[in-house]
């Protein structure tokens, strides 16, 4: 194990009508200028809106509604939110959304307090934002990502073309009801799941000790998704997977898995990069990478290839593992090729040598790769 030291901010209100439970006595300890924030119109389809704002109306809280967050959230849409929530005097942020809501209310959070420009300080300079953000929270009808669980948040900038991570306000606390995942269509689930799954693998992969802790839990956490997954093939409605999906989407990302190791994500990396320049689903994005990703990496894993497969998938054998990834993303009906993204451009060689040149190259993995394999790796799936 590496030395860490780990303290958890984020407290979780977890099950069927914890809204209602929970919320009031939570807005007790925060002033009276909410500023709510939301992607598109759904929550006000499925109820969850109303919900919320009932609550918030009950406690007397005056509510700024900043809405219309994208679902791959752009630095103009934080500047947008951060003058919210300055002209506005907001004392709590309540992000009702899935991962690319909180992720961009985080950043909101932290923007909202300083004059300078949080791109420039953390992309450009590498430094570290001071202030102490607005305090957020979050209610999560759309789990997968488990940003609800962490301070990092995913932002594109649209004129330099980069999608990164930024590390800015972890929210203090988290509504997760299951129930308010119902209305989701069945590929924005499994993809989300995926995304999951995808945490899980990419914290496992990276070069750590043979008998880290980590990979234990990981593991579980890749196995469940996959049961889990599975039982929503067949019922997408099962109260159950669903709840358990939002409980592994949260135990990806709550920091456990990560601690005392090193980490891969270089699937993210690549990812992160083919949605700056086309706008795609991030879980789909990723089905389509991980597969010839794992394929260009299995023989320098071999040993935790294998190990994967056995306990995830059931099979024996470092390829064999890769193999049945493979075939679990089809039986999910989720995307192979690049070509069966949804994308704002056309995806060109040209278009991917420039994803490709872009990507930033970790060096946790089991295989340090070079812009030139990445390339190959994205040519593989066109």
């Amino acid at each position: 194990m590496e030395n860490f030291v780990y303290e958890y901010p984020t407290k979780v209100y977890f099950g069927k009508g914890a809204a209602r439970q929970h919320l009031s006595n939570i807005l007790s300890a925060y002033g009276s200028n909410v500023l709510l924030a939301y992607g598109g119109g759904s929550i006000k389809k499925n109820g969850v809106y109303d919900e919320i704002a009932g609550i918030l109306k009950e406690n007397g809280k005056t509510v700024t509604e900043f809405t219309g967050i994208m679902s791959n959230p752009t630095w103009e849409k934080v500047r947008e939110g951060a003058k919210l929530a300055q002209e506005n005097k907001i004392d709590l942020v309540l992000a009702v959304g899935g991962g690319s809501v909180v992720d961009c209310c985080k950043v909101v959070c932290a923007q909202a307090v300083t004059d300078e420009d949080l791109w420039e300080v953390e992309m450009v300079r590498h430094g570290i934002p001071t202030g102490k953000p607005i305090p957020l929270g979050a209610v999560v009808p759309a789990s997968g990502t488990g940003a609800e669980m962490n301070g990092g948040a995913v932002i594109t900038n649209e004129s330099a073309k980069i999608k990164g991570g930024m590390f800015t306000a972890a929210p203090r606390f988290a509504i997760l009801d299951p129930d308010y995942t119902m209305t989701l269509p069945r590929m924005q689930v499994l993809s989300g799941a995926f995304d999951t799954l995808s945490h899980a693998m990419e914290t496992y992969f990276g070069r750590s000790d043979q008998d880290n802790v980590s990979d234990e839990v990981a593991l579980a956490i890749m196995r469940s998704t996959v049961v889990n997954m599975r039982t929503l093939l067949q019922d997408i409605n099962d109260y159950t997977a669903r709840s358990n999906l939002m409980w592994t989407s949260a135990m990806a990302e709550n920091g456990i898995l990560k601690v005392g190791r090193l980490t891969d994500f270089e699937c993210h990396q690549i990812e992160h990069q083919l949605g700056a320049y086309t706008d795609c689903n991030h879980g789909q994005g990723l089905a389509v990478i991980h597969p010839v990703y794992y394929r260009h990496i299995v023989k320098d894993a071999s040993e935790k290839f294998a190990r994967m497969g056995q306990a995830v998938f059931g099979v024996e054998g470092a390829e064999a593992a890769v193999e049945a990834l493979t075939v679990f993303i089809k039986e999910c009906g989720l995307p192979t090729k690049l070509s069966q993204l949804h994308s704002r451009t056309e995806i060109t060689p040209e278009l991917l040598r420039q994803v490709a040149d872009s990507t930033n190259l970790l060096p946790n993995g089991y295989k340090q790769l070079t812009h030139d394999e990445v390339y190959e790796i994205l040519m593989e799936r066109l």
